[in-house]
C-alpha cells in the first residue's frame, strides 16, 4: 500500500509539475468548450408523407440530414484499423516481450479481453458512456443498443455533418476493448486467467465508462447556436468536457486510465518469481517489431479516426501521428544510446509506443512542430521511469504500461494544453457560438488539463486497488508458484507456442 501510495505521490507532482497553476474553482470558460469525441445525435426524424398542402400553408419541413458517405467510409477503416492495433499488433507486442512459456497466455488474454468488452459494450457500455444521465455516469436508455438502426444519426464535429450512429458505436467499441487490453501487460506471466476476466468487467464498468463520458459526452454542434445553447450543452455534458479539457483520442480515458492500473495491478499481484535475480528477458524481439509496427499503423485509426470526419483535422491528427512517433523513436534510441552505449531494437519500439500515447490527447490539437516537440520530450521521460524509478521503487511492471502509458498520458494531456495555442501552431478550440477559433488562455486551459490528469488517476487508482481486492476475496489473483514456474501456456491453457 506505501508503494501505491508513493507512486500516485509521485505521479500527481509530475503532472502537476508541468504548469504553475493550481486547482481553481472556474471552468475553463464555457466558450472555448471543444469537442473530443462525441455522442451522437438524437435521431433523425423521418419526415412522414403527407397531402399536399395549399400553397399559402407553413414552409415544408427542411430534409432529414444524410450521412456523409465519404466521412461514413473513413470511420469504417479506422474501426478496422483499430482492432489491428490490438488483435494481432498489441498481442504481438506483448506476446513477444514475455518468456516463451507464456507466449500463448498473453496472445489469449488480448484475444478474450477484446471479445468480452465488444459484448459488454453492447449490452450497456455505450448506453452508459454515450447518453445522458449524470456529469459522471451515462443511463440506459441505449442499452442493448435499443432505438439504434441502421437509419440512426450520430453527430459529428461540425454543424449539420452526421454518420451512422451504429458506425459510431462500432468505432468506440475499439477503444472500449483495445484500454482493458493494455493493462494486462503490467502482471503478465503470473496473474489467473479467470481473474483477469473477472477483474476487467468490474474496471470496465466502473473506471472506463465513467471516464469516458466524464470527457467525451455533450450533445453535439447542432445543439449549439447561442451563449444560452452552449450553457445547456456545457450543463448536460460529461463533467471534465464541461470544464474544456481536451482529449482528442484517449490520452486520459485510454492511456493514463489503464496505465494507473496496470501499477495498481503489478504491485497488488506482487513480482514474478525470480524478478530481481534471474534474466527475464523477452523471447522474440522479432515478434514485437512487428507487433510494433501494427501499434502504429493501426493508430491512424485510433486518432485520425477519432475526428469522426474525413478532412482537414483528420489530416493533421494523421500528420501528427506519425512524426511524434517518429522523434519519440530518435529520441528514445539515442537516449538509450548515449547512457547504455548501444541502441536496442525493444528501445526504438519503446519509443515509438512512447511517442503514439503521447500524441494521442494532442493529435488533432496540435501543429506540426508541437507534435516533434511532443515526441522528442516524451521519450526521454518514459525512459526515466521505465530504467530509474521502477527499479528504485521496487514494483514490478512487466512491460512497462505505467511507465510508457500513463506517464506518456500525463506529459501528452499537459502539452496538449500548451501546444494547442495557435500562436505555437496549434489548431486552437471551437467556439461553436461564433463558429470559429476561441480566444487561448493559457491558465483556464492548463487547468483544465490538471482536472483531467488528476480524475483519470485517481479514478483508475480507487476503482482498480477495490477490483483487485474484490476477485482476490473471489478467486484470487494469482497462479500457484508450480503453474508459474511452469508456464501459463501449458498451466492455464494446456498448449505450446512453439514445439521443436
Amino acid at each position: 500500500m506505501k508503494k501505491i501510495l508513493s507512486m500516485f505521490a509521485l505521479v500527481t507532482m509530475l503532472g502537476l509539475g508541468f504548469t504553475g497553476n493550481t486547482f481553481a474553482e472556474d471552468a475553463a470558460p464555457v466558450a472555448d468548450a471543444v469537442a473530443t469525441q462525441t455522442a451522437p445525435a438524437a435521431d433523425a426524424a423521418a419526415i412522414p408523407a403527407t397531402e399536399v398542402a395549399p400553397a399559402e400553408a407553413a414552409p415544408a419541413a427542411a430534409p432529414a440530414p444524410v450521412p456523409n458517405k465519404g466521412d461514413t467510409a473513413w470511420m469504417l477503416i479506422s474501426t478496422v484499423l483499430v482492432t489491428l492495433m490490438v488483435i494481432p499488433g498489441l498481442a504481438l507486442f506483448y506476446g513477444g516481450l514475455v518468456r516463451q512459456k507464456n507466449m500463448l497466455s498473453v496472445l489469449m488474454q488480448v484475444f478474450m479481453i477484446f471479445s468480452l468488452m465488444a459484448v459488454l459494450w453492447t449490452i450497456y457500455g455505450y448506453s452508459v458512456a454515450f447518453t445522458g444521465g449524470s456529469q459522471f455516469f451515462g443511463g440506459l436508455s441505449k442499452a442493448f443498443l435499443a432505438g439504434i438502426t441502421p437509419d440512426s444519426l450520430g453527430a459529428t464535429f461540425s454543424k449539420g455533418v452526421y454518420i451512422p450512429e451504429l458506425v459510431f458505436v462500432g468505432f468506440q467499441l475499439t477503444f472500449a476493448a483495445i484500454t482493458p487490453a493494455l493493462i494486462v501487460g503490467a502482471f503478465a506471466e503470473r496473474m489467473k486467467f479467470s481473474a483477469i476476466l473477472l477483474f476487467m468487467a468490474i474496471w470496465f464498468t466502473f473506471s472506463y465508462l465513467p471516464l469516458a463520458h466524464m470527457v467525451w459526452y455533450w450533445d453535439g454542434p447542432d445543439a449549439i447556436t447561442d451563449a444560452a445553447s452552449l450553457e445547456t450543452v456545457v450543463a448536460n455534458a460529461g463533467w471534465l468536457w464541461a470544464k474544456g479539457a481536451l482529449d482528442f483520442a484517449g490520452g486520459t480515458v485510454v492511456h493514463i486510465n489503464a496505465g494507473v492500473a496496470g501499477l495498481v495491478g503489478a504491485i497488488m499481484v506482487g513480482k514474478r518469481i525470480g524478478y530481481g535475480k534471474e534474466a527475464l528477458t523477452p523471447h522474440s524481439l522479432t515478434l514485437t517489431m512487428v507487433g510494433a509496427a501494427l501499434l502504429w499503423v493501426g493508430w491512424y485509426g485510433f486518432n485520425a479516426g477519432s475526428n469522426l470526419e474525413a478532412n482537414g483535422y483528420a489530416a493533421l491528427a494523421f500528420v501528427n501521428t506519425t512524426i511524434a512517433t517518429a522523434a519519440a523513436t530518435l529520441a528514445w534510441s539515442f537516449t538509450e544510446w548515449s547512457l547504455r552505449g548501444k541502441p536496442s531494437m525493444l528501445g526504438a519500439a519503446s519509443g515509438a509506443v512512447a511517442g503514439l500515447v503521447a500524441i494521442t490527447p494532442a493529435c488533432g490539437f496540435v501543429g506540426p512542430m508541437g507534435a516533434i516537440v511532443i515526441g522528442l520530450l516524451v521519450s526521454p521521460i518514459c525512459y526515466f521511469f521505465v530504467a530509474k524509478v521502477k527499479y528504485w521503487l521496487g514494483y514490478d511492471d512487466a512491460l512497462d504500461v505505467f511507465g510508457i502509458h500513463a506517464v506518456g498520458g500525463i506529459f501528452g494531456a499537459l502539452a496538449t494544453g500548451v501546444f494547442v495555442n495557435p500562436a505555437l501552431g496549434g489548431a486552437g478550440v471551437v467556439d461553436y457560438v461564433a463558429n470559429g477559433v476561441a480566444a487561448y488562455d493559457f491558465g483556464a486551459q492548463m487547468t483544465a488539463q490538471v482536472y483531467a490528469v488528476v480524475t483519470a488517476i485517481v479514478l483508475s487508482a480507487v476503482v482498480s486497488f477495490i477490483a483487485f481486492k474484490i476477485v482476490d476475496v473471489l478467486i484470487g489473483l494469482r497462479v500457484s508458484e508450480e503453474a508459474e514456474r511452469e508456464g501459463l501456456d501449458t498451466s492455464a491453457h494446456g498448449e505450446r507456442a512453439y514445439h521443436n
